[in-house]
């Protein structure tokens, strides 16, 4: 896994974790830790209204690679509760997202395809980057997983 890659990374060049896990590009932009977080809210919340089921909210408390594991665990733990027949609906269902920007409305299909992959991918891409940028030997199928 790739977090695991960094932490070997980190260890291997004597510095702590939290300094690739606090990396980012330019001041404004999110950490690579906010961004696995992010990616992990977007699996969860995407997953979640598109089966019509209450999405959990998490705290962002997580700093550590340890804590970032249990929360993509967590993650594949809800995602594994939902059940084909609760996403029957789905490419109709109407879907509201508020964001800081505004308002959207969504059918189905046009979140997942429009909002969710695209966020989702983002967010990943983004975490992938800033642990290549910072030195972490990762590479194209550790994005990829095992296919």
């Amino acid at each position: 896994m790739v977090l695991d890659k960094a932490d070997q990374h980190a260890k291997a060049n004597k510095y702590e974790m939290a300094a690739l896990l606090d990396a980012r590009l330019y001041p404004d932009m999110f950490s690579c830790k906010r961004q696995i977080q992010l990616a992990t809210d977007f699996a969860k919340g995407s997953a979640g209204r598109l089966a019509g089921v209450e999405v959990p909210i998490w705290e962002d408390t997580e700093n550590t690679c340890a804590e970032l594991h249990a929360r993509l665990k967590k993650a594949m733990v809800f995602l594994a509760t939902l059940q084909p027949e609760q996403f029957a609906d789905a490419p109709t269902r109407a879907i509201e997202i508020k964001t800081p920007v505004g308002t959207f409305n969504f059918t189905g299909s046009a979140f997942l395809l429009q909002w969710a992959v695209p966020n989702f991918y983002f967010h990943v891409t983004t975490a992938y980057n800033l642990l290549r940028h910072n030195g972490v030997r990762i590479g194209k199928f550790d994005f990829l997983g095992n296919l």
